[in-house]
């Protein structure tokens, strides 16, 4: 392939870090990258699309995109304590959700989908109104009360306190003590249409290029702080921490097992299409 791929993931420090090594040419023999920076909302739709060769997307998204998108055996984020969670102004507890409004990153995100598995079992009658808001305007919307509470992700896990909010509820606790399985939020994807020899090096520079990171973590560090959203730096070590582990290296049979228990799980409830056999099984 002559021209380079077209590639969109979030400006969030993990996939900065994940990807700095490849997107600027440090990875040998790596496939060349044209990097567009989007929300997961956005990137959850343009796979929804068919749009772009490579994208990191909700788990939430795969049951509608498989057909035409392999998933990639690394790059993602899965992990323990690194669940999303419900915020509100004042506490309370799961009952007083009911019927009021919550704000949410993306109805095809991850965190949308465990918190509907949380909700269901959790919140009685059900919640009210969903609104979706890009995930860096939900803890603003709850602090101004336009939103009674609001399902957050990244780094809003160490800053919810800045807004002067509470954690009403860890979806990740929830889905940890519920099945034992770690936390699966972002996948990486490709296009199939690229062939298996195409896929198997876009995981091998995946890989390699997280490797590298943890190998130099200095070297990532301008990217990752020139996209952060005038972020702390503290903080995005923190994000990367928690983010970028084991399983971004290689989901391995728990991160697979988590993938596939999330997805069942949804399927059973009706929140998503059920998955073939196969369906994310990689080349």
């Amino acid at each position: 392939m002559t021209r380079p791929l077209d590639i969109a993931y979030s400006p969030c420090p993990n996939d900065t870090f994940v990807f700095d090594a490849w997107a600027h040419g440090r990875v040998p023999g790596a496939p060349e990258l044209a990097v567009t920076f989007a929300d997961i909302d956005i990137t959850n739709g343009m796979a929804e699309r068919g749009e772009f060769d490579v994208l990191k997307v909700s788990y939430a998204v795969l049951p509608w995109v498989l057909e035409e998108y392999a998933l990639l055996p690394c790059g993602g984020a899965l992990g323990r304590g690194c669940g999303p969670l419900v915020l509100t102004r004042g506490g309370g507890d799961a009952a007083g959700l009911a019927g009021k409004t919550v704000a949410v990153p993306s109805e095809r995100s991850t965190a949308y989908l465990l918190f509907r598995l949380w909700a269901a079992a959790e919140v009685p009658g059900g919640v009210g109104e969903i609104v979706v808001l890009p995930f860096h305007e939900i803890m603003p919307a709850v602090r101004d009360g336009k939103v009674d509470a609001g399902l957050v992700i990244h780094e809003a896990r160490f800053t919810y306190g800045n807004y002067g909010l509470a954690c009403l509820a860890d979806m990740g606790e929830h889905w940890e003590r519920t099945t034992g399985l770690p936390i699966p939020l972002g996948a990486i994807i490709a296009k199939r249409s690229l062939g298996e020899e195409m896929l198997r090096r876009l995981a091998d520079a995946a890989r390699t290029s997280v490797r590298m990171a943890w190998d130099d973590p200095e070297a990532s560090r301008p990217y990752v702080l020139g996209h952060a959203q005038e972020m702390d730096p503290a903080v995005a070590d923190q994000h990367i921490g928690l983010y970028v582990n084991e399983f971004t290296a290689d989901l391995g049979e728990h991160g697979y097992a988590a993938v596939r228990g999330l997805l069942t799980r949804a399927a059973a409830e009706g929140l998503v299409p059920p998955l073939g056999p196969d369906a994310l099984a990689f080349v």
